[in-house]
């Protein structure tokens, strides 16, 4: 059902993918049917007036302590799965483009001949101008999480909420795939996060965005629309807050 409210509640967001969210029902690398619906509903999105920065991950690639990279060292494991990253963002960007959407990728690891260096401002500037932006290759450092990236893009241009993509109607009490009896919860405190350990982002993702009050919504990408809806503030997910 499409929704009918007309003004989003956001007017800056950072919308987070996992890598896995490009490869779709393959379970492994790109499909180029999940990766134009996705940006189907950033157009929609973006035809809203909402800034939107994108952090997106390269685990359809590369994972870097997953079991194949077992006999590499982990920061160099860390490198490859940041350069997985800059390769989902790429096909991103050229799948929102051909929608006519503009786009940047601003990449934390250097190298000019296919994007732009992170720089805060640009990226601001780029935001206001009306270009989505992608952040690709992670903090730039090893042993470091995309979901930690969000958190801290998120921070430094000023985003009003981290929205987290996920395969799940929001977070529960245990895996709702393994057990059926699990509880969902529509709201949660960042220490609840913490103490329960709650498989949402990260410890250190959790920490910043508690930090810095900033709330993160936990959704359902597989339902075509829901990014639109949880933008225009239907009761959509998981809100984590103070």
């Amino acid at each position: 059902m499409t929704p009918t409210r007309a003004k989003p509640v956001y007017k800056r967001i950072i919308l987070k993918l996992s890598g896995e969210a490009m490869q779709g029902r393959r379970g492994y690398g790109l499909d180029a049917e999940e990766a134009s619906s996705i940006a189907g509903q950033i157009k929609e999105v973006r035809q809203l007036g909402v800034e939107i920065g994108v952090v997106i991950g390269g685990g359809n690639i590369f994972r870097g302590t997953s079991e194949e990279a077992r006999g590499i060292d982990r920061s160099t494991a860390d490198y490859m799965g940041m350069l997985a990253t800059v390769i989902n963002a790429m096909a991103l960007q050229a799948t929102l483009e051909k929608l006519g959407v503009h786009t940047r990728v601003q990449t934390a690891i250097e190298m000019e001949a296919i994007a732009e260096p992170y720089i805060r401002r640009r990226a601001i500037r780029h935001l206001e101008k009306g270009r989505v932006v992608i952040f690709a290759g992670g903090t730039g450092n090893p042993y470091f999480t995309t979901d930690t990236t969000a958190a801290l893009r998120a921070i430094e241009i000023g985003a009003d909420v981290i929205l987290k993509a996920t395969k799940v109607d929001g977070v529960y009490s245990q895996d709702p795939q393994v057990n059926r009896s699990a509880k969902r919860f529509a709201k949660l405190r960042y220490i609840d996060v913490l103490k329960k350990r709650l498989q949402v982002m990260d410890a250190t993702a959790i920490s910043l965005c508690m930090d810095h009050g900033l709330p993160l919504i936990v959704f359902d990408l597989w339902k075509h629309g829901n990014i639109k809806k949880v933008v225009l503030g239907y009761p959509i997910g998981t809100t984590i807050s103070a």
